[in-house]
């Protein structure tokens, strides 16, 4: 039996994937809670022990790892008009996987250095200007960012005319530059792939050094990628196939995190109807948002904040004094599932791991109904001398017929079909672009990003394994 490891060093959880390559199955998964702030080993252990526990003593071969630990991939992005370049830059981050903490646009100026530092990043993208257009922003830009206190990696991507002079500008400072094509060569043509590759080349060579994930390099082959990306790739493999093999076609996938909720659309997204016209940025077919807001541990406090608690203890029919001692444990004890007791939410509360399981599915509805309304475009009404018009910016969804849910939070529901139906059109929002009819897919096993690792050594086997695991939710 050919078998490897896929592993997920995660924000919360490190999640471990058995695979028989061989018959294309998964021989198990597991999880604990990651490490990083002590030993990163000890999580994945834990992870590999529960796993071998339940599978048996496995001679295993390669083990392949994606990592969003300690925060994740954390980028700033740096253009010159908020709309295009700006948003190009944007793109091209959330592409690689990364967090996206700012975007800035124009002439950067000492508060804007004074931000960059206080957010401390991972990597700077630096844009600006179509090839032949702007220098003088992207000049101005180069020389300002040598005042950072902060040194690391910048990637540069804008206009081609100056990069040269960019490079050695920053060079000459100490900082690591890397060019590469411009991210906006032509007004409104988006071009990520190379800047995405070099930010996963830094990631690969740098970043996961300083978050600790090579302490654990003794017991894996190599870390790939940023976990949302093999998310992504997971998805878009999901979508297309492979050669002979169908894909499923046009889908959103939303992945409900403890500390973000991203949604992945992989889709053209052009107007589908009459009477509309696509103004901005185009956008990319593989499309990806994370929202630092909407999650179901690490930001539960700040999702709550979007919230009305009035309607979320008439749901749940609770009292403010439990909603309080809920969250509050939940944000203390990350680690906790749905499906494990604690006793110390309320004297009150007579049924605590159910009341959680409630707590967790309505935060779930909450975070997909906002997340895919924030992913989705919009309508905007104009008069012409013909009648109304309308414009639409972002992604027309009102087609894409298939919902993928992943993450904890549907994983351990028992109502997953209830949760994702949130993400579709309301008619008190008629102007967003939601799906108006889906068929809803669960990942119940949860790898997603595991395949999305594989796809990179076998594609065609990572999409039979998808195909066979990833099920249909009636």
């Amino acid at each position: 039996m050919e078998s490897i490891m896929l592993i997920d060093f995660g924000s919360t959880f490190t999640k471990v994937t058995g695979v028989d390559l061989e018959n294309e199955i998964i021989i198990g998964t597991s999880y604990a809670f990651t490490t990083i702030e002590t030993d990163v080993r000890e999580g994945l252990s834990s992870a590999i022990n529960k796993l071998e526990r339940t599978s048996g003593n496995i001679l295993w071969g390669s083990k392949y790892a994606c990592s969003s630990a300690a925060g994740g991939l954390r980028m700033i992005g740096i253009g010159l008009v908020e709309e295009l370049t700006s948003k190009a830059a944007k793109e091209a981050a959330l592409s690689a996987g990364a967090k996206v903490l700012k975007v800035f646009s124009m002439e950067l100026t000492e508060d804007d250095i004074s931000d960059i530092n206080n957010l401390k990043p991972d990597i700077l993208l630096l844009t600006g200007g179509t090839d032949g257009g702007n220098q003088k922003v992207v000049l101005h830009n180069a020389m300002a960012l040598t005042k950072l206190e902060v040194n690391v990696p910048v990637i540069y991507s804008g206009n081609r005319s100056v990069k040269n002079q960019v490079v050695k500008i920053l060079d000459q400072a100490g900082f690591e530059v890397k060019s590469t094509e411009n991210v906006m060569p032509k007004f409104g043509e988006l071009n990520i792939d190379p800047a995405r590759a070099a930010i996963q080349e830094v990631f690969l060579n740098k970043i996961i050094e300083a978050k600790g994930i090579k302490d654990a390099e003794s017991m894996i082959n190599n870390v790939l990628m940023p976990t949302p990306l093999a998310v992504m790739k997971g998805a878009e493999l999901l979508a297309d196939g492979y050669d002979c093999e169908t894909g499923y076609g046009d889908m959103i996938v939303v992945d409900i995190g403890g500390a973000t909720t991203d949604i992945h659309s992989i889709c053209e997204g052009l107007p589908t109807k009459a009477n509309v016209v696509l103004k901005g940025i185009e956008e990319p077919r593989v499309k990806r948002s994370v929202e630092g807001d909407l999650g179901a541990r690490y930001s539960l406090a700040a999702t709550i904040d979007l919230l009305d608690e009035n309607e979320i203890v008439s749901e749940l029919q609770i009292s403010y004094e439990e909603l309080k001692d809920i969250v509050s444990l939940l944000i203390n004890h990350p680690e906790m599932t749905s499906n494990e007791t604690e006793d110390n939410i309320s004297e009150k509360t007579s049924d605590s791991n159910n009341i959680i399981k409630k707590f967790d599915e309505y935060i779930a509805k909450k975070v997909i109904q906002e997340g895919i309304k924030r992913h989705s475009g919009r309508l905007k009404e104009y008069y012409t001398p013909f009648g109304m018009g309308y414009e639409q910016q972002g992604k027309d969804l009102t087609d894409v017929t298939i919902i993928v849910g992943t993450g904890g939070p549907l994983i351990h529901s028992e109502n997953p079909i209830e949760i994702l139906k949130a993400g579709n059109y309301a008619d008190n929002e008629p102007f967003v672009l939601k799906p108006t009819f889906s068929k809803y897919y669960l990942d119940q096993s949860y790898i997603l990003a595991a395949m999305g690792l594989l796809s990179e050594i076998d594609r065609e086997k990572a999409y039979r394994i998808l195909n066979k695991y990833i099920i249909e939710l009636f």
